[in-house]
């Protein structure tokens, strides 16, 4: 994915992330690439790919297991939950 580095790079990487778990990439319940393993794979640094991971923790589509890593929610958020402050260059979803 190439980020347009006009726009702020953690909504970018927020809305990829989100993109891939409602693809199914990564499936409810599935491990999710650590920060230094999406900050690596964005070319950013370690802040942009921590805050990019909080705003879709915040958004409820992951969970944080102390000393194992990140997970994928189950069940996934609903988009029509109050309070979601959906990225505006997220896709909708279907």
């Amino acid at each position: 994915m190439d980020l347009d580095r006009t726009r702020p790079l953690w909504r970018q990487i927020a809305a990829e992330l989100i993109r891939r778990i409602e693809s199914g990439t990564y499936p409810p319940g599935s491990r999710v690439p650590s920060t230094l393993e999406i900050a690596q794979e964005f070319g950013v640094v370690n802040a942009t790919a921590a805050k990019a991971m909080r705003h879709v923790r915040e958004e409820g589509w992951t969970r944080g297991e102390v000393g194992l890593g990140t997970f994928v929610a189950d069940p996934l958020p609903s988009a029509d939950e109050p309070g979601d402050s959906t990225p505006t260059d997220r896709a909708p979803r279907p």
